[in-house]
């Protein structure tokens, strides 16, 4: 079977619908399904994108699905009859699958006019109408200037540890994505990920893969970054990531992502990260996230803002509202400096402390008024900064 990134790269050569059958198992193609359908939009103004391309080729198929801001292709494995390609609707066929047995094993056939795609299972039987493969769009990922291996456990933390942080806001539209640059930390290049929403700031960051030095700073998009993490699940092996300045790709196993990149420029994030933070507050990260989880019921739902007042050994975080009243609780910590206040969004707090991989995490703070940095004893290649609040 060709590779998917070749299939990106050409255009469709079909010029009838061919009668296409095969049959595939439920679970791989479930599975595969899952992935592409979640690209098309649901209420698209353009009827070939809510559909998902299938190209039924002699050892499996493969589907193909995008919004013309990101394109995924996923290869199955399927025993093939005849060989072609067509075009049906993405949410309809994976409501089907999803709907039949496990185990079930699933024929699909086409007629020689190519209108309809009948799908049986068992005793069901379901008819879909199909659209033309000419007028489903190829996103190209050719001139991609820069690429490079890593892990995908590596991968899989550029994308996922910072991802809390992502801007919703469509004005600063340059937030709505991933940080991804080559620098340097002291005496070691490293590639980065940050994310960044001006509450809250994530940076992970890993030791720099062979042919990742001089790439571009780019922007990757928070809707590609969701699905890079959906693809990622269960993954082993490396991934290969290809970019230019305006588009990059995914290629892990049997599955290939292109997404656009987001025209803008990322803020100088290095100015929000203080240096001079030298209070030192070390807490169990569970009873810590429980604590706060359990005095933020208090809070006001506007502000989610909670108090931490911090002494020696001490930690008492307390909520109040005018309509709940009241909340305290203290914890045993590590603190050797003098006693400070401050006050924190919990929910930032909470989505911050779920990426936290150790046991312990560590507040570097200064004073009430000054943004706090908090980083992972088991991952020195993190670190969160988050803006305090009044309270």
């Amino acid at each position: 079977m060709a590779s998917a990134a070749q299939v990106l790269e050409k255009s469709p050569s079909t010029s009838k619908a061919a009668p296409i059958k095969f049959s595939v198992e439920r679970a791989p193609l479930l599975k595969s399904l899952g992935h592409v359908q979640s690209v098309v939009e649901k209420r698209g103004t353009i009827a070939v994108l809510s559909n998902v391309k299938i190209e039924a080729k002699e050892d499996g198929i493969e589907l193909t699905a995008t919004d013309m801001d990101i394109a995924i292709i996923e290869k199955v494995p399927a025993n093939v009859s005849r060989s072609g390609a067509t075009t049906v609707p993405a949410h309809m066929l994976y409501d089907i699958v999803r709907k039949l047995p496990d185990g079930a094993e699933i024929e699909c056939s086409t007629g020689d006019d190519g209108a309809k795609m009948t799908i049986r299972a068992g005793q069901s039987r379901f008819s879909l109408g199909c659209l033309s493969i000419e007028d489903f769009p190829v996103m190209s990922d050719d001139d991609l200037t820069h690429s490079f291996s890593i892990k995908s456990a590596e991968c899989a933390a550029l994308v996922t540890k910072p991802s809390f942080a992502m801007s919703n806001e469509e004005t600063r539209y340059y937030l709505n994505g991933i940080y991804l640059h080559a620098t340097a930390n002291g005496a070691n290049k490293v590639l980065r990920a940050v994310a960044t929403d001006g509450h809250r700031l994530a940076r992970i960051e890993v030791a720099l893969p062979a042919g990742a030095n001089g790439m571009p700073g780019v922007i990757v998009p928070r809707k590609a970054i969701h699905e890079v993490r959906k693809l990622l699940e269960g993954a082993e092996g490396d991934v290969q990531i290809s970019l230019s300045d305006t588009k990059i790709r995914f290629i892990f196993g049997g599955a290939v992502l292109v997404s656009k990149l987001i025209d803008g420029n990322f803020p100088d994030y290095e100015r929000v990260i203080p240096a001079s933070n030298d209070k030192i507050l070390e807490v169990d990260c569970r009873l810590f996230a429980q604590a706060v989880d359990r005095v933020s019921v208090i809070s006001s739902e506007k502000s989610r803002a909670i108090k931490l007042h911090v002494d020696q050994g001490k930690l008492t975080l307390s909520a109040s509202s005018s309509e709940h009243g009241m909340a305290t609780e203290e914890l045993d910590v590590t603190y050797a400096s003098t006693a400070l206040d401050i006050g924190f969004n919990s929910r930032y707090v909470l989505e911050m402390m779920s990426q936290i991989e150790g046991d312990t995490a560590q507040f570097l703070l200064s004073d009430g008024a000054s943004p706090a940095i908090v980083r992972d004893t088991a991952d020195v290649g993190s670190l969160y900064v988050i803006m305090p609040m009044r309270v």
